[in-house]
Formats: structure tokens, sequence, C-alpha cells
């Protein structure tokens, strides 16, 4: 049995890093069209008359339709193509986040934010597949980590160029301008080149009985609900989303309220903290790779030590500090939060059948947005409406100590779970 490097020649370098150059630039503007909104929340309020409940809603609609259709296009990303797919879905949530510049009311914006979920729900497997079939192995939590670091980057600039945008021109144009430059890669993605869709078999007998036979609903539904790795990874992966989504909605409006600051100022300042983890999430995959070299289990156990220092940090930053003093502390929290995401996302990749991966790391979006992200924004708009938006986000080191626990509890069955994948050669 072929590993699934195998068949990688060195020709197909330069083919891969130019289309991790697309998929990083998607990624980006992904999370800038996502993010944007959370910088106008202060002027969509003024406007409409809204709670904080309802634009924490506008936030986590964008994570309900995700969780709906992500596993469906999951399936069409691994069963009929990558390129295809990632270039439609782009197009799509390009023109959802234009179009939520021609709404006129809560209920149409709301249904817009939908529509841009719609378009992410597959991008994130469809991508992650790519990589680990362009990168070998040994390297693909630093791929990763790289890969995700558009994710702040585009957070940020998403954050920044929202409130600027807002403040000089209208909530509406920053929709507008931000929907463009997706739109645009998108088109160039369907020229790229994609791998041959992986056959569906799994090894049986021993020795010279040895033979391959296709896999039937039971054995890929087994190969998911027996992985117990999966299921530790995945939980404490929605804890860390909780805490980071959070933080990426409410940071702007946290700064507005307690330091009275203007809200492109705000947005700035939140979007420096959260950009820290351009650092954080390369540094994770590559500290894991490195640390993987002396110990199998360690693409779950860095993650466990950096979400305790996430806790650490963000129960000093919020429950202790104000101000200046604060400031520097949430810095090293937007490093230590996203350190997790490049080995968390690699594991969901390591211990599947080659041709599952789009799958895999779609049931890890459905867990985290179920149980994380789409519940982090309003629930703290909630307790926002009844405590005080300085109260609600306390709450937020509980749940990076909850990561950290269920990461080191999975890292026992890694090595187990990593021994039972199938080896196949992927074929460009």
């Amino acid at each position: 049995m072929q590993s699934e490097s195998a068949g990688r020649p060195d020709s197909s370098k330069r083919y891969a890093y130019f289309v991790f150059t697309l998929l990083f630039l998607l990624y980006m503007f992904d999370y800038i069209d996502r993010m944007v909104v959370v910088s106008l929340f202060p002027f969509i309020k003024a406007d409409w008359g809204l709670s904080d409940a309802q634009l924490g809603l506008l936030v986590s609609a964008v994570y309900w339709s995700i969780l709906v259709f992500t596993l469906p296009t999951s399936i069409l990303v691994d069963r009929w193509s990558r390129k295809y797919s990632v270039g439609l879905m782009a197009t799509l949530w390009s023109l959802a986040t234009a179009a939520c510049a021609l709404t006129r009311s809560f209920p149409q914006l709301f249904a817009a934010r939908t529509a841009v979920g719609l378009g992410e729900a597959g991008y994130a497997p469809g991508g992650a597949a790519m990589l680990s079939a362009l990168f070998p192995e040994e390297s693909r939590a630093r791929v990763q980590g790289l890969w995700n670091a558009s994710i702040p980057l585009g957070s940020a600039l998403g954050i920044a160029l929202g409130g600027l945008i807002a403040q000089h021109w209208g909530w509406r144009h920053a929709f507008g301008l931000v929907a463009l430059p997706g739109m645009i890669v998108a088109l160039l993605f369907f020229r790229v080149k994609d791998y041959r869709t992986v056959d569906l078999v799994r090894t049986v007998g021993q020795g010279d009985n040895r033979r391959q036979v296709p896999m039937k609903i039971r054995d890929i539904a087994l190969a998911f609900a027996a992985n117990r790795t999966l299921l530790f990874n995945n939980l404490a992966f929605a804890a860390c989303t909780f805490v980071t989504t959070s933080l990426l909605s409410w940071l702007p409006s946290y700064f507005n309220r307690l330091e009275g600051m203007a809200m492109d100022k705000a947005g700035l300042k939140s979007g420096s903290i959260m950009l820290l983890a351009i650092i954080g999430a390369p540094l994770g995959g590559w500290l894991a790779d490195r640390w993987r070299r002396r110990t199998v289990r360690a693409r779950l156990l860095l993650p466990a030590l950096s979400s305790l220092l996430a806790a650490i940090l963000l129960w000093v930053a919020l429950g202790l500090l104000r101000g200046d003093a604060q400031y520097p502390v949430l810095l090293l929290c937007g490093v230590a939060a996203s350190a997790f995401i490049p080995s968390a996302v690699a594991v969901t990749q390591d211990v599947v059948h080659p041709g599952l991966r789009a799958v895999s790391l779609s049931i890890n979006i459905i867990t985290q947005h179920i149980l994380g992200s789409s519940i982090g924004p309003v629930f703290i708009g909630y307790l926002s409406d009844r405590h005080g938006l300085a109260a609600a986000m306390t709450i937020l080191p509980a749940f990076s100590l909850v990561a950290a626990v269920l990461f080191f509890i999975g890292s026992f069955f890694y090595a187990g779970d990593l021994d039972r994948v199938e080896k196949v050669e992927i074929v460009l």
C-alpha cells in the first residue's frame, strides 16, 4: 500500500504554492465579509433601533447557515470537485455580502447574512482537503497554520475597514466595497488544477489475502462515530470558537462603551488584538509539527497548552484590568487564543480516510457552530442586555479552560486512530 505522498512529484510544488496563495486570499476575504458587520453594529443600531441580541444574530446567522449546509456541500467537495465547489461558493458569498448593502430592514439584512453563510459553508472543508493532498503529512499543521493565518488577517481587516468606511461614507458602503475582491479571486480559482477524486475503499484481510473493498454507509459512519480523537478534538474546537467569535463580535463595542472610543478607533484597536493571531496560528502549527517529531500526541497537546494559557490571559485581562494595562494582555490573548487552530484542523485530516477529509472538517464545523460560534455572539449579547457587556465577557476564560481539558483527553487516543487510517495515493 502506497503512502499518500508517494505520487507527489517535485514539479507539483509550484502548483501547490499557487493553490495555497489563492486559498489564503479566499479565506482572508471570507473573514473580511463575515466580520465586517461587527464594526457596523453602532451604526445599524442607531438607524434601526436594534437590541444587542439582534446585533449578535447578524453574526450568528452566518454560522447557523454554515451549520446547516456544511455537510452537504462538503460531500459535494469530496465526491465531485474541489475547485468548482470552492469557486462557486466564493462567488455566492461575495454576491450575498454586496446584497447586504441594499437591505432596508433587519429581516432583510438577516436573510442576506444567512446567504453569506451558505456560500461559506463548504469553503474551509474544501480548502483543507486540497492542502492536505498537496503537502506532506509531516508538515500538515505548519501549512494549516500558515493558511489559517488568513482568518485573523481577514477578521482584523474586516473590523478595521468596516469602522473606517462606515464612519466616512456610511455602513452600506462597507458591505459593497469589501465584496468585490473576493469575487475576483473566486473567478481565478476556476482555473486551478484539481486532484482526482479519491475512491472510498477500505482494506480487508491479512497477508496475501489483503484486498480493497468499497466502503458502505455503515463503514463511513463508524469511521467518525468510533473515532474518539475526533470527538474530543471537535468539542474542544467548539469551546475555543465560542471564545474567539465572541471576542471578534464584541470587542469593538466593548471598547466603545467602556472607554468611550469612536467606533473607527475601537475597530482598529480590536482589529490589532485579533490580528496578533496572524502570529499565533503559524506559530502553533510550527511548534506542533516540531514537537510531533518527539511525540505523536503533539497536535493535541499543543492546543491544550495554548488554550490553558488563553484562559489565564483572558481571566486577567477581562476580570482584573482596564484601560492601558489591559491592552497588552489582550494582545497576548490574540496570539494564544489562535494557536490551537492549525493543529486541531490537521487532526481532522490526519485520522480519517483521505476520501472523507472535507466531510471530516465539515463535522468539526457543525460541532463548533452548534456549541460555539453560532451561540457565542448572541449569548454574550443576551447577557450584555441584562448585566452589561463587561460582565458578560468575563465568562470567556471558562470556555478556554474547558477546551484545554478536552484537547488533553483527546491526545491519548490520537496514535491509535492514526494507525487505522487507510493510506492511499493522491493523483493530481
